[in-house]
């Protein structure tokens, strides 16, 4: 697949966005509440559009308590009519025309959903919607009553933000450094500590970076993935980061290494981004890289840690002990270390979560995209990070291309964990017993 990598556009858009959200505007003496009433009537493009500048400028200018009172405004006066809701429910009921089902539907969305529509219209307003989105989760647990608009917000993002508007750009040393630092700032996993980190992420031809970009978003990214090209599976991060580490000869090459994914935008949460860009990625590279046979990952366990505690304080001390030495052993770097893949082999395949699905949620999110739970790495990662979400370990989920949708399936259905036939007696192991 052939990627659009020429910069010349996308540097063109992010001018006339950032020159449409930087210019100055007039101010507005109507309150939010009267912009708001007024964008919602029949007005033309010229003046719809200096309305929703207006508010939009506004918001951008509120204090926390202002955007408070902003969000109980849309969740209050901006609702369903719930009468005339109900008038129409029962006139379809007994005469199910279609004209009487136009109008139930559109009775059915909140006004606030044609608000936030109407704002979107002008340049640069998609990126605000996102950051107004981010204020208004952070409000949320205080506020249950604003759920209602994140609603809407997720029902638009979803249209918004599908895979069909996304574009895949492959980020290098070339990209424009003002989306290289926003690389360094949103990296979730693996900490870029200097651009001497990053040049050696993106510099050599055995490493890649690609990144989702919406194109009314040009200079944010979404969502990237970092990758390394091996010869073998990678069992370890501290090698994969290394600074010493040569760079491997293209004939060598036969393994792509999906080791950091992350999502940059917090007001898109919610939004999944991971299941096609992971597609679309091994797609591209197995596309320039005939010889790749292997595609996985080397994920962290952020979930391992917490459940290995819980269960240590819920057993009698000698039926925890083990696991407390394992602990200690693979923080210490002893032998005794390997007893822990064990009890990670049991958390990732057979504990649950109380909604469903592996209690983790990277293998949640792997499992659930069609991978299987290839291998499991004591010491692979000996970050502080590392350390205190799995106690070191890592895993690899294996994108099989043959049995991904089988898999897919079977997770679906019937909940099954897909794993390397060599963990099975991992799981027979004296290692605490599972919940169900």
């Amino acid at each position: 697949m052939q990627l659009i990598q020429s910069t010349y556009l996308v540097d063109l858009l992010s001018t006339i966005t950032l020159r449409n959200r930087t210019s100055p505007r007039a101010t507005d003496a109507r309150s939010p509440q009267e912009l708001a009433e007024l964008l919602l009537t029949d007005l033309g493009d010229v003046s719809s559009s200096k309305v929703s500048r207006a508010l939009l400028a506004q918001y951008r200018d509120m204090t926390g308590d202002e955007k408070s009172a902003f969000f109980q405004m849309l969740a209050r006066d901006f609702d369903i009519d719930r009468d005339r809701l109900k008038d129409l429910a029962a006139r379809y009921a007994d005469t199910p025309t279609p004209d009487t089902l136009a109008e139930l539907t559109d009775c059915a969305e909140p006004r606030r959903q044609e608000l936030l529509r109407r704002l979107n219209r002008v340049a640069g307003a998609t990126a605000d919607l996102v950051a107004m989105r981010c204020d208004l989760l952070a409000r949320i647990k205080d506020d249950p009553a604003l759920k209602a608009i994140d609603l809407d917000f997720l029902h638009l993002f979803r249209s918004w933000f599908n895979q069909g508007f996304l574009v895949l750009r492959r980020i290098s040393w070339d990209t424009p450094a003002s989306i290289l630092e926003k690389i360094i700032a949103y990296e979730a996993v693996h900490a870029i500590d200097s651009w001497d980190d990053l040049r050696r992420r993106l510099l050599p031809e055995d490493r890649r970076c690609y990144a989702y970009f919406h194109p009314a978003m040009p200079d944010e990214p979404l969502i990237f993935v970092e990758v390394a090209l091996t010869h073998g599976v990678a069992n370890n991060v501290q090698a994969v980061l290394a600074e010493d580490r040569a760079a491997l000869d293209p004939e060598d090459i036969d393994t792509a290494v999906f080791y950091s994914i992350s999502n940059c935008q917090k007001g898109l949460r919610g939004i999944s981004f991971g299941n096609s860009l992971i597609k679309q990625v091994v797609e591209d590279l197995h596309g320039a890289l005939p010889g790749l046979k292997t595609f996985v990952t080397l994920s962290p366990i952020p979930g391992f840690r917490a459940w290995a505690e819980g269960q240590m304080s819920a057993l009698p001390a000698p039926e925890a002990a083990p696991l407390a030495e394992a602990i200690r052993s693979a923080e210490t770097g002893e032998a005794g270390a390997y007893a822990l893949r064990s009890y990670v082999a049991r958390y990732l395949i057979l504990e649950r979560h109380r909604r469903g699905g592996p209690l983790d949620p990277v293998a949640r999110f792997h499992l659930g995209n069609g991978a299987l739970v290839h291998d499991i790495h004591i010491g692979a990662d000996r970050s502080d990070n590392g350390l205190r979400q799995s106690c070191g370990a890592m895993v690899n989920y294996l994108y099989d291309l043959d049995q991904i949708d089988l898999n897919i399936e079977k997770h679906s259905s019937q909940g099954t964990v897909a794993h390397a036939r060599a963990l099975a007696p991992l799981l027979k192991s004296n290692a605490v017993p599972a919940k169900t």
